[in-house]
């Protein structure tokens, strides 16, 4: 069987930390996702690349991969190390023609082990837990603030697309997993491992989420902000009223408390404000700017 460089999948050092991996991981699944790649292996990447997550990511994991050696390369001939063998479904023995490097490192890190394994582990394949899957979904941040469920369809590679329903637990955060349990690969003989769906937030007209908190733009008037104003902005909850100070000026933070994603602690709303000048398209408007150029003693420049 071929050996596969799960660093080598990633893009990243040997010595990489987690958030290096996380990175990378989360930079080819969304590049090869197969819902809206246009890479002809894209499936099969997006595949692979959640297997080399899956391993690098879990620190017990890695260190068992890494035992394997520094030395292999990936495509490089592999054979498993000194004492461990494989019993199965296969006709008994190793296999390399139908026992794969993904198979084996499956049973690996899933089987029960016999005394003196050199790694801990055996397996018994027709005994042994499906492996677990990975894969993205793609929310609004209003199903994150109210939650839900949604019906979605998972190209898992295995033939015809499956329907699956989704719960979204109320205030989810980007980058966090979802855990559908019995719906990852089946396992011969035995239970399917479970579905991980790594949350994104598809872009919004508005808004925008740093963790809990909700950010976005507000746009004033110059007289809104010169002498104060209770203006009505949107949060994901409804509309509510803001209390601009007067004397405020472009780029000045408001805050909303508690008006973010919600969950065990609700984030905030953050409003940053843009003051936004009126055109001077009419006679009028011009003798107005005039009148207030003539009236105010002011140089936005006099410290510059």
């Amino acid at each position: 069987m071929k050996y596969k460089d799960y660093y080598e999948v990633l893009g990243v050092a040997r010595d990489a930390g987690p958030d290096d991996i996380k990175r990378a991981y989360k930079r080819l699944a969304r590049k090869f996702h197969p819902d809206v790649s246009k890479e002809q292996d894209a499936e099969e990447r997006f595949k692979e690349v959640g297997e080399a997550y899956d391993v690098l990511r879990d620190k017990e994991k890695r260190a068992t991969y890494d035992n394997l050696g520094s030395s292999w390369h990936a495509g490089d001939e592999f054979s498993p190390p000194p004492g461990w063998q494989f019993t199965g479904n296969v006709g008994g023995g190793f296999s390399g023609e139908k026992f794969d490097f993904s198979d084996f490192l499956d049973s690996m890190f899933g089987g029960s082990a016999p005394h003196g394994d050199p790694f801990g582990v055996h397996s018994q394949r027709a005994h042994r837990r499906g492996g677990d899957e990975r894969a993205t979904v793609v929310i609004t941040l209003e199903e994150a603030f109210h939650g839900g469920e949604r019906s979605l369809s998972l190209n898992s590679g295995r033939g015809a697309a499956r329907k699956l329903k989704v719960k979204i637990p109320v205030g989810v955060r980007e980058g966090q997993q979802i855990r559908l349990a019995g719906q990852g690969r089946a396992g011969p003989g035995s239970q399917p491992g479970d579905l991980y769906l790594a949350v994104e937030f598809a872009k919004h007209p508005l808004f925008s989420a740093q963790g809990s908190d909700i950010h976005m733009n507000l746009p004033i008037a110059p007289w809104e902000a010169a002498l104060g104003a209770t203006v009505k902005v949107p949060t994901l909850g409804g509309k509510v009223d803001l209390k601009i100070p007067a004397g405020s000026q472009s780029g000045r933070k408001l805050r909303l408390k508690a008006k973010g994603l919600g969950g065990p602690k609700a984030g905030d709303q953050y409003m940053t404000l843009q003051i936004v000048t009126p055109a001077a398209d009419s006679e009028a408007a011009k003798r107005i700017y005039q009148s207030m150029a003539e009236e105010f003693d002011f140089d936005p420049r006099k410290n510059i």
